[in-house]
């Protein structure tokens, strides 16, 4: 892998990492937050990321969501052929508004996030290390998370994830 590939596939699983973050958690849920309640728990899946060249590589990833009410933690592991991702985000939620914070530890980048929510989507922007758009459809058994990002190599990440 060349150092421009390997650098692309750190940013590549930093944009991924945030997504995932929003995707999983391990909490009870909340009576008083409907919303979140179907993402709570541990998930585990796999996709593909591709490059602006063509390439793409697939990835494994396991997710765990955690929070109560208008709060959501999100934790996500994905491990491809050659490099792995470790993110965790922080989401709060204001009616149908979303803001927080994300971090991915094994490249130490980090930024914000902003969006909306419904009972079966998050809709996010995500800047910092990465710009770009993730959406997650869900329901109780499955996650679909699709990231596009701008300005970098990586083209798109498609992953899909299933409750453990």
């Amino acid at each position: 892998m060349t150092s421009e590939s390997s650098g692309l596939w750190r940013r590549f699983l930093l944009a991924l990492a945030a997504p995932a973050i929003l995707l999983t958690t391990t909490a009870t849920p909340s009576a008083a937050d409907p919303t979140f309640s179907p993402l709570l728990g541990s998930w585990g899946g796999s996709g593909t990321y591709k490059l602006q060249d063509g390439t793409s590589e697939k990835l494994k990833c396991d997710a765990y969501y955690t929070g109560t009410g208008s709060q959501l933690g999100i934790a996500v592991r994905c491990v491809g052929a050659t490099n792995k991702i470790e993110m965790r985000s922080k989401l709060s939620a204001n009616g149908t508004s979303l803001s927080g914070n994300w971090e991915e530890r094994t490249y130490n980048a980090g930024g914000t996030v902003t969006g909306k929510l419904s009972d079966t989507k998050l809709a996010l922007a995500i800047t910092g290390g990465v710009a770009g758009s993730m959406t997650i459809t869900y329901d109780q058994a499955k996650q679909n998370v699709a990231i596009a990002t701008e300005g970098i190599p990586l083209k798109s990440v498609i992953v899909s994830l299933s409750r453990k």
